[in-house]
């Protein structure tokens, strides 16, 4: 084997391209992930395999796929990015005060809900840090995490979410939002301190769109009550789901952290457990989990989670 060139610690370019083509599994999806051709990204895997002195994919019938060694480079080189990730964000703290910018992506709810509360406490107490958010959902959240344009990604366990395991992050479990039974105030179920779902199996539902998270978990906690819901509206702004739900056309779910501003003609009841629920994570990418900026900013995340969960425990 080739010795690698010293070059080639200095140029990551192309380490990052078979990188992203492990996540996605096809040249096509890498290089629409990078923002490249397909032949692009051909030429970088090639002219990886020139400087390492061996081959990094292979042709597995009409599929392209990692080799042994490249997957062993891989796991070197996920070492090689959290340390560079690292150094990065030990540089920019030197001086240990708590300046510069920070971008956030996260989740509507997220940002409706949760966010800012977190961004009014830290500028309480970090007036020189300058915090973004940025509305986001996977897969865009964690590409534009990968590529630097986001420096904390705030998200549902769901699909499009990256595996628990993911070399990449650093994950953070903020633990579960549950979700309630929104009804009109004149509904005959109003009045009860808590919902049986089973109850609801005549009336209307608004869910979401069908491939999001609060739709999969609608239909779910629904047919574990034993019925399929009789779904007539799919709405995936809480606003409007809100006004639908005052106005009499239909009963849904809706996650505690959407449930701000609620129309006066519209009630919330908890479900009978077990409580339908999302999971939510925070995730940075590998070695910035100790930037004292980072750090921070998950601590305020973390305590801003746990206000809202002991006010939900009054819910």
């Amino acid at each position: 084997m080739k010795p690698l060139r010293s070059d080639f610690i200095d140029d990551l370019r192309r380490l990052r391209v078979l990188r992203e083509f492990r996540e996605r599994g096809t040249v096509t999806a890498t290089a629409d992930a990078l923002h490249l051709t397909p032949s692009a990204v051909s030429q970088q895997l090639a002219g990886l395999a020139q400087d390492v002195g061996f081959a990094v994919t292979r042709r597995d019938g009409r599929r392209i796929v990692l080799t042994d060694r490249g997957v062993a480079l891989l796991n070197h080189a996920d070492a090689v990015f959290a340390r560079l990730e690292q150094a990065r964000h030990d540089l920019e703290t030197w001086d240990e005060i708590l300046r510069g910018e920070l971008t956030i992506g996260a989740f509507s709810t997220a940002c409706a809900g949760l966010l800012p509360a977190v961004l009014t406490s830290l500028r309480a107490d970090y007036p020189d840090l300058q915090v973004s958010l940025r509305q986001l959902d996977p897969p865009e959240l964690f590409d534009l995490l990968d590529a630097g344009r986001v420096d904390l990604a705030l998200a549902v366990s769901f699909d499009g979410s990256p595996a628990t395991r993911d070399p990449r992050y650093h994950r953070v479990d903020l633990g579960a939002d549950i979700l309630d039974v929104a009804l009109p105030a004149d509904h005959p179920l109003a009045s009860e301190a808590s919902i049986d779902l089973r109850a609801l199996d005549d009336d209307l539902w608004i869910t979401g769109t069908p491939d999001g998270c609060c739709a999969a978990i609608t239909s779910t906690a629904c047919a574990a009550a034993g019925f399929a819901p009789r779904i007539t509206h799919r709405v995936d702004d809480w606003h409007a789901v809100t006004q639908l739900v005052a106005r009499s056309h239909a009963v849904a779910l809706i996650p505690r952290l959407a449930q701000q501003d609620l129309p006066s003609a519209l009630v919330i009841r908890p479900t009978r457990p077990p409580h339908p629920q999302r999971h939510l994570f925070a995730a940075v990418r590998e070695g910035a989990q100790n930037s004292p900026l980072l750090q921070t900013t998950l601590d305020h995340l973390t305590q801003a989670v746990s206000r809202a969960a002991q006010v939900d425990a009054h819910h």
